[in-house]
């Protein structure tokens, strides 16, 4: 792909090979058949409460402290790297919500190809709600973008929204492709190439914003989460308040000290903000409403059914 040139004689050709790349990833990930061994100690932890945060992080940047501060957790902490090797999970209640927090083992570089178990590690942080990538403040930023280039090449997508993109399989009848606005990469006959890549020739795909290549994959593939995720610079208490000023510019970013518990309460806020959760509270009749422990639902499932399950499954079918 890096020696092709990018015009748009060529971006059937590019679509076709990110096509290719995606699949080849994905075998990858997944290994195919064979009854192989035992995948080893998984990392994954009983899910309690409302909502579960994961801490994500190279090794030193300071999750455990962060996790022994803020939940009251003893994780185990000291000077050398790779100190905390399984998940450890802690509680915290904010606002009457049972949030779980999820200490997991530093990843490095090459983890999305299993290097350091980084492939269980991030396999547990694709069943949060909510990803916390920690970072020192002191080493470069660079290690921003390799967190994010693991978590991307293992099918997580963070602070974006599923592309919006109708696909829907069919027996017979071709490729049916229609787009609702202005398209500047994709057109009928890339799409078809990307579709027979992954021998798919019949569909109906609808276009519904500008989207790229690498949407359309997404969609076709189907195993993309997305996940909201907030940045902790951490180690705060050793710089000076002109760069922390510099800091508080990056989006999506809180600068704290896990060791000082510096900033916290705006950690709090912003983890409640991006959490997307509504609490509801109930009354008995004739009584006050318990404003103690409100039913915590997240706000894209606030229907009286979920509020049912939620209470209680044998609930649904005594409702009239």
């Amino acid at each position: 792909m890096a020696r092709t040139q990018k015009n748009k004689a060529t971006s059937n050709h590019l679509g076709l090979l990110k096509a290719r790349l995606a699949k080849m990833r994905r075998e990858l990930i997944t290994p195919k058949g064979g009854s192989g061994g035992g995948t080893g100690e998984g990392f994954d932890v009983a899910k309690t409460g409302d909502a579960r945060i994961g801490f994500v992080g190279f090794p030193s940047v300071g999750k455990s402290t962060l996790l022994s501060n803020l939940a009251g957790v003893y994780s185990e902490v000291a000077a050398y790297e790779f100190t905390t090797l399984t998940t450890v999970p802690g509680v915290i209640r904010y606002k009457g919500a049972k949030i779980q927090l999820l200490d997991l083992p530093g990843i490095i570089e090459g983890a999305k190809d299993g290097k350091g178990r980084g492939r269980q590690v991030i396999a547990v942080a694709r069943t949060c709600n909510l990803i916390l990538i920690v970072l020192d403040v002191l080493k470069p930023l660079g290690h921003k973008k390799l967190i994010e280039h693991e978590l991307e090449g293992f099918g997580i997508r963070l602070n974006k929204q599923p592309p919006n993109i109708g696909f829907k399989k069919k027996d017979k009848g071709g490729i049916n492709f229609t787009v609702t606005c202005p398209q500047s990469e994709l057109d009928g006959d890339a799409v078809k190439s990307i579709l027979a890549e992954y021998k798919i020739h019949n569909a109906d795909i609808t276009l519904r914003s500008d989207s790229t290549a690498d949407d359309l994959i997404d969609v076709v593939e189907g195993n993309r989460v997305y996940i909201p995720c907030i940045y902790v610079l951490n180690k705060i208490d050793q710089i000076s308040i002109e760069e922390l000023d510099i800091i508080y510019k990056v989006p999506h970013c809180v600068p704290i000290s896990a060791h000082s518990r510096w900033n916290f309460d705006d950690l709090l806020e912003k983890m409640w903000d991006y959490l997307h959760l509504v609490r509801i509270y109930t009354k008995p009749k004739g009584q006050l409403p318990d404003y103690t422990s409100p039913v915590v639902l997240p706000t894209e499932h606030t229907a009286v059914e979920d509020f049912c399950l939620k209470i209680h499954k044998s609930l649904l079918k005594e409702l009239k």
